[in-house]
């Protein structure tokens, strides 16, 4: 059986695949906050404006690590659809 060729290049007009940020593997139960905005659309800056204001969600101290569990961002996320439906009224 013949395997293919490590040389093989690609045909004309591919583009490279490109690098994006994976999200957290199938079996981690806590978001770092690079993965919480990932996760969320939002940029860093936002996620610590929110948590200046005390919008942001719980966090956790792992050793020096600070992770935010997916039980948490659930919360948040109801906190902030609660919030936006209470001010389209």
């Amino acid at each position: 059986m013949a395997r293919k060729a490590a040389t093989d290049k690609k045909k004309d007009g591919e583009k490279e695949p490109s690098v994006t940020q994976q999200p957290p593997p199938a079996f981690a139960t806590a978001f770092t906050i690079a993965e919480f905005c990932t996760a969320h659309r939002i940029s860093q800056t936002t996620y610590f404006d929110l948590k200046l204001r005390g919008l942001g969600p719980d966090e956790m101290e792992v050793g020096r690590r600070r992770v935010i569990s997916f039980e948490a961002a659930a919360r948040w996320r109801q906190a902030r659809e609660a919030a936006a439906a209470e001010a389209a009224e």
